[in-house]
């Protein structure tokens, strides 16, 4: 049985690779979990932008961006799961057609109207846009938390608003107080 056992809910949690993470999608990764629960879990990769901005992914859908500081922000890679579709991850909730409630003032939403919105100048104060996902069957994330692929700390909205993108790891990790310099790729159980 894993330590991280079916009633565990790491909602609202980042998942942080361990140096030995094999899979060359999560290496070096800081997943927010947006959902989690007995069916699976639902996260974003929030530490790698793509060679794509918000002005441009706006003009693809067919949206006007002129918001200057957010013309120029980047998209991210949110997980290797529906590359083409978009999520956005925001702050404060809004009541936009799709969107999970992740935490009282964190939302994740699938739906255009919400990049309307923005497009308007009335779209949420903070956001964070990503193409695809990282999924988990049940019991799969469990299990690689249980084989130190992950390590869970409960998130931070400002790792995700308000940290530079090159410093979100080093930053997570100082949630557990861990500096990931130190970390080896060697994994144990005592």
């Amino acid at each position: 049985m894993s330590d991280i056992d079916a009633a565990t809910n790491l909602t609202n949690h980042f998942l942080l690779a361990m140096p030995g993470m094999a899979d060359t999608n999560f290496g070096g990764a800081v997943v927010f979990l947006a959902e989690h629960s007995a069916k699976g879990a639902l996260g974003l990769v929030i530490n790698r932008p793509m060679e794509l901005d918000l002005k441009s992914l706006f003009e693809r859908i067919d949206l006007k961006l002129e918001i200057a500081p957010l013309s120029t922000s980047a998209v991210f890679y949110g997980g290797p799961v529906q590359t083409d579709r978009g999520f956005v991850l925001h702050q404060p909730l809004g009541a936009w057609s799709s969107t999970v409630t992740v935490h009282d003032s964190l939302g994740l939403t699938s739906s255009k109207d919400v990049l309307e919105a923005v497009a308007e100048g009335t779209g949420p104060a903070r956001l964070l846009v990503t193409l695809g996902y990282a999924g988990w069957g049940p019991g799969q994330l469990e299990d690689e938390i249980a084989r130190n692929a992950w390590l869970t700390v409960e998130a931070d909205p400002d790792v995700i608003f308000a940290t530079p993108v090159e410093d979100r790891l080093s930053r997570a990790y100082g949630l557990l107080g861990i500096n990931p310099a130190f970390l080896s790729s060697a994994a144990g159980h005592a």
